[in-house]
């Protein structure tokens, strides 16, 4: 089954959902397929629907006898049936279901089964009980896939004791487009302009086309109009998705105390404590509501490279964090039509300091675990993670952009480098310096095994000739531009 033309990437979860379509055991099978919103899911599953022959339903946010309504409709059109099926119950319903597979196996898919399972709780037991060995007995060859957005439930679905833990055969997660294909997709070749456009609107391929109708920045000199015609234009989709992303998941009630929650953190809040100061609460108040926002996916919590009892959260969608950092502190002058120019001129240095700053660390991040190659660091990364260093003599602490660690064949764990990243700095023998002097506090650590150390500078807008030269003589000291991060290793 070949993929659609029309498909960009998403080579390994189209091969997934083929494999899982085209099993060829006599029995019934499950798959579950999840995701955050707009990054395609529907969009694959549709196609590999299509092209199977199979049948797809969505489902809507509607009563449970509504529901049944509809899925007997949409089932009944499929198997050729004049008048729709009139189902009392799910047991009714996915009984017939498991009947539509007569000439082989049929992809069957529940697109927003959340919705689903909100109106009918026992709506996973009963397809559960559907995949039981006594009910396999009359059931026909169905490639069952649930799929879903509500990462939170979705992600409990086959879990610990729920009714479907260990019945799918597929657990698909469709990520967002890392940066590399990213900048792919929205066919953006000046590489800074893709970085910029990049901390706005990340990966999800909907920014794309649905939301922007193929406007993509031109080149460095239309960045800036871009940003005032397709990000802070009240009339086009992209000014309200942020807000909308919370009120689409079903586990944030209270959404007011979850955007202060994410202001806090698009401000630079990234500890439990500095949230907390931020809103006025104590830390432990937030337990509950950071939780939440880990399970939707909306944040992340990240342990300390180099202190185990300190961890930071940041916000995983670079729209939220565009929207908290720049946008909602802005609002009212922005849903005012026209003054769009004026008031990203005014919040360009908040643009640079709390989005692509800290972006572009994310950035060299991921760099230095998925893309660079073990030459990179004499050595194989098994994580890669930002951290504190002390500074006794000084009585300080310093901030490192980017710690790499790998084991060696003993599978003790060795610092393998470390990094600072930079946008718009051109870097110099000052930050060579300073990283070789945290080195040296690292190697006088007890634990820390920093004798192979690396040192890594990051930076968007290139090095001095005296660092180029000092480089190239000593494979200890490695420079990644932004040529290297989106092409190299």
């Amino acid at each position: 089954m070949e993929k659609p033309s029309e498909m960009f990437d998403r080579d390994f979860e189209w091969s997934e959902l083929v494999r899982f379509a085209e099993y060829g055991g006599s029995q019934a099978t499950l798959g579950v397929v999840s995701g955050r919103r707009r990054q395609g899911k529907t969009f694959l599953l549709d196609a590999v629907t299509r092209a199977t022959g199979g049948f797809m339903f969505t489902a809507t946010e509607t009563t449970e006898a509504d529901a049944l309504r509809q899925f007997g409709v949409a089932l009944a059109a499929h198997v050729g049936e004049p008048t729709p099926f009139r189902f009392a119950h799910w047991d009714e319903a996915v009984a017939r279901l498991m009947l539509v597979a007569t000439s082989g196996p049929t992809t069957v898919v529940i697109d927003e089964f959340p919705f689903l399972a909100k109106a009918s709780p026992s709506l996973p037991s009963i397809i559960q009980r559907a995949l039981d060995p006594a009910a396999q007995r009359t059931n026909t060859p169905v490639r069952l896939l649930l799929c879903g957005s509500a990462l939170s439930f979705m992600g409990k679905l086959l879990a610990g004791n729920a009714p479907l833990r260990g019945r799918a055969g597929l657990d698909l997660i469709v990520p967002t487009l890392d940066f590399r294909l990213a900048a792919q997709f929205w066919d953006i070749t000046d590489l800074r302009t893709a970085l910029l456009t990049n901390a706005i609107v990340g990966g999800t391929p909907a920014y794309r086309r649905e939301f922007t109708q193929g406007d993509t920045p031109a080149g460095p000199e239309d960045f800036d109009d871009w940003v005032v015609r397709a990000v802070l234009n009240p009339g086009r989709p992209l000014f309200r998705e942020a807000r909308y992303l919370l009120a689409e998941e079903p586990e944030l009630h209270d959404t007011a105390l979850y955007h202060s929650v994410l202001a806090a953190l698009a401000q630079g809040n990234a500890s439990r404590g500095g949230i907390a100061d931020y809103l006025g609460r104590k830390s432990t108040d937030l337990a509950h509501p950071l939780g939440v926002l880990e399970d939707v996916g909306m944040i992340t919590h990240e342990a300390d490279a180099f202190r185990r009892n300190r961890s930071a959260y940041r916000i995983a969608e670079p729209l939220v964090i565009f929207y908290h950092a720049v946008m909602r502190p802005m609002w009212g002058d922005l849903e005012r039509p026209g003054r769009a120019a004026a008031v990203w001129s005014r919040i360009q240095p908040t643009f640079r300091s709390k989005v692509i700053g800290p972006h572009f660390e994310g950035i060299c991040r991921i760099w230095a675990r998925w893309h660079a190659d073990s030459a990179t660091y004499g050595g194989y990364p098994s994580r890669v993670a930002s951290g504190t260093v002390s500074d006794p003599g000084a009585k300080t602490s310093h901030e490192v952009d980017v710690a790499v660690f790998g084991r060696d064949s003993g599978e003790r764990e060795a610092l393998l480098a470390i990094g600072e990243a930079k946008w718009n700095d051109i870097m110099g023998l000052g930050h060579l310096r300073r990283l070789e002097h945290l080195r040296s506090l690292l190697r006088a650590r007890s634990g820390v095994r920093a004798q192979e150390t690396r040192l890594l500078c990051f930076s968007g807008a290139g090095f001095t000739e005296e660092l180029k030269e000092i480089a190239s003589r000593d494979e200890s000291i490695q420079l990644v531009d932004l040529e290297r991060l989106y092409h190299g290793s």
